[in-house]
């Protein structure tokens, strides 16, 4: 094997390690349906809904009683959440996919947190306030 292939082979095993572990930490991660999230926020005072979608996404469409955080802020802002440590956390985004990113760096930084699942797109206008 020359210098290269030995390269190549090093990346590709990097980024098959990298998918892994990505797919165990979200896998691990709790998942709300819409309807789940919205009982549970309505049935307890110990857990918040928490938008990290932009705030231009966050104008044209939100849900009543959400704290917003936009993802990319998420890590220069997290010690806003520090008065929310003893609830849960409910993530939301458009679709559920920025959300899970926001989960796990809830969770690094010792956070209860959970994701929605599906986003605002499946919320459809429910107001559980």
């Amino acid at each position: 094997m020359n210098t290269f292939q030995i390269i190549l082979l090093v990346f590709a095993g990097i980024i098959v390690f990298s998918f892994i572990k990505k797919k165990i930490q979200t896998r691990s991660l709790i998942n709300y349906s819409p309807q789940e999230a919205g009982d549970k926020v309505k049935g307890s005072r110990n857990v918040i809904l928490l938008d990290v979608r932009t705030k231009a996404e966050r104008d044209r469409q939100s849900i009543k009683g959400s704290f917003h955080i936009p993802l990319h802020e998420l890590n220069s802002r997290a010690d806003e959440l520090n008065k929310f440590k003893d609830k849960e956390i409910i993530c939301y985004c458009q679709t559920g996919n920025r959300s899970i990113s926001a989960v796990m760096k809830l969770r690094k930084k010792g956070f209860n947190a959970a994701n929605m699942k599906g986003g605002i797109v499946r919320w459809n206008g429910r107001d559980f306030r």
